[in-house]
């Protein structure tokens, strides 16, 4: 076996792009009555990490508005994929987003942003 058989493949579809976005998340279940304001610290088409002490579950829908440096929101729904509760080998807490609903306008807004 090799010594590196222990690391992590990075298995995602879309390479990601550190850039510091806030985005809106309400969860799809209307728990949460208002929305709670993260910061995306990685972005890519597929996805974000988002920054923060509070987590969601793993498999959680969330609706998700991100603001772009251009100043276009865009609107999305994520599934929670991981979660991250911080440690001195794990540098940030926070939760890795699957977009699972994303518009093709919202897209291309969002490909211009992280390009």
């Amino acid at each position: 076996m090799s010594g590196n058989a222990h690391v992590r493949r990075d298995m995602r579809k879309y390479p990601r792009r550190p850039i510091e976005l806030p985005v809106l998340v309400s969860d799809a279940a209307n728990r949460v009555k208002a929305g709670i304001q993260f910061e995306a610290t990685e972005v890519s088409l597929g996805g974000a990490f988002l920054r923060s002490d509070l987590l969601f579950e793993v498999g959680e829908i969330l609706n998700l508005q991100i603001e772009l440096p251009s100043n276009r929101r865009i609107l999305a729904v994520g599934r929670v994929v991981r979660v991250s509760r911080g440690s001195a080998l794990q540098r940030t807490s926070g939760m890795g987003i699957e977009f699972v609903d994303l518009s093709a306008g919202d897209r291309i807004a969002l490909e211009t942003a992280i390009r």
